[in-house]
């Protein structure tokens, strides 16, 4: 049965942040849906969210689900609703049960390991929020350029919704962090999938966001599942 990809955008719900990724899978003969979230709508939360990734899922099968950063709360809940063969998380917030968005920062640490990579690195940690510095510091300037055209703001609605499920679903789960991630420092990532998840994650070069500045050993990191689990 052949793959389908399911591509979910962090904050901001851009599918546009996943093109380069999708044009490497399709490229290798694959099936690929980037998903648009509804995340400028105040009052669309997690499940709206869910809904919205079931509805671009279509009758797909076999599918791999792929998380970014903030879709960390809402892939795996999607995972019950499509045929899932494996859920792959990028640089992802992976929640505890009960949890919200909002309240993850702080119970997991993300501050703190975030200020900690900064004075390690010799940046100021208290200087004022630089998305160039923290997101885009690796990712081509053409891309950077054309990016302006795709930002959309982040509805605070979903970061009070709860996560929903009791524990992680039985779907076989893959943990992808970069290495020069500003944002959720590797060695933070390492420690949250180790505690949530038991997993040890697979590191690639790259920053936040992988998908924009190295769409190719993203793809391929995917493709080596695939041929992994032989889906």
């Amino acid at each position: 049965m052949p793959v389908s990809y399911v591509l979910v955008p962090g904050a901001g719900g851009n599918a546009w942040y996943w093109h380069l990724v999708e044009g490497e899978l399709r490229a290798r003969g694959r099936d690929v849906v980037a998903v648009e979230l509804p995340a400028t709508d105040d009052s669309a939360g997690l499940s709206e969210y869910v809904e919205t990734v079931v509805r671009a899922a279509g009758d797909r099968t076999n599918v791999v689900l792929v998380a970014q950063s903030m879709a960390g709360f809402t892939a795996p809940q999607v995972c019950s609703r499509i045929p899932t063969s494996l859920l792959v998380l990028v640089n992802a917030m992976i929640p505890a049960p009960g949890e919200t968005p909002g309240e993850w920062w702080e119970r997991a640490g993300q501050a703190e390991a975030k200020r900690a990579k900064d004075v390690r690195e010799g940046r100021d940690p208290d200087a004022e929020f630089d998305v160039f510095a923290v997101f885009l510091h690796d990712v081509p300037q053409q891309i950077i350029d054309e990016s302006v055209a795709h930002t959309s703001p982040q509805s605070g609605t979903p970061f009070g919704c709860r996560w929903p499920l009791e524990g992680w679903p039985d779907v076989p789960t893959r943990v992808i962090v970069g290495s020069d991630d500003r944002f959720f420092p590797v060695e933070f990532q390492r420690r949250i999938a180790q505690e949530r998840l038991g997993i040890t994650p697979r590191e690639l070069p790259g920053g936040h966001l992988i998908a924009l500045s190295h769409p190719r050993e993203l793809a391929d990191q995917l493709e080596a599942y695939v041929t992994e689990l032989a889906l």
